[in-house]
């Protein structure tokens, strides 16, 4: 049994309601008591096409029973399920989406595959990612990273405007 962090977003539809789903949906996967989310939080698109509306995102965490390769088939279902296509059948990289699971962390694992990385490679440089998470986890060291997530979030240069706490209840 692992930890996991799965980071959630979604700019499409009725974005609690994407947010609530996925969560719902997550929480059949725990293999625990254990679960920890953030609050949601309003944010400015990063790296997505121009005009496409801000996003909201959330960090939930749980034990997960199964290898990190289940874990991912389990995010890529998760989101079909709820509608996101393929990036590449929609002709643009980071299109808007009903809803997008990425896993942050399984527990002290990591990997390095064509499918799969883990530590997720660009958690640290994401404040939309890192903030949710520090609410959580402020005290979380990654694999092979020196600083708690907190120092990280502390230390973040990054051009991402501030995040909007829409609800911390959900």
């Amino acid at each position: 049994m692992h930890e996991v962090a799965i980071a959630l977003g979604t700019n499409l539809g009725d974005r609690l309601s994407e947010l609530q789903e996925a969560r719902s949906a997550l929480q059949d996967l725990r293999a625990s008591d254990n679960w920890a989310q953030s609050s949601i939080y309003a944010t400015a698109p990063v790296g997505c096409p121009p005009g496409s509306p801000d996003f909201y995102n959330a960090v939930v965490i749980f034990d997960f029973n199964g290898t990190p390769h289940e874990l991912l088939t389990a995010c890529k279902a998760l989101e079909h399920h709820q509608g996101r296509l393929i990036d590449s059948s929609q002709g643009e990289i980071n299109a808007p989406r009903p809803i997008d699971a990425d896993i942050l962390y399984f527990g002290a694992d990591r990997i390095a595959s064509e499918k799969l990385t883990i530590p997720h490679p660009r958690m640290t440089q994401r404040r939309f990612v890192l903030e949710p998470l520090a609410e959580v986890r402020p005290d979380l060291i990654l694999p092979q990273e020196h600083k708690s997530i907190s120092e990280l979030l502390e230390n973040l240069d990054s051009p991402e405007p501030p995040l909007t706490l829409i609800t911390k209840d959900w």
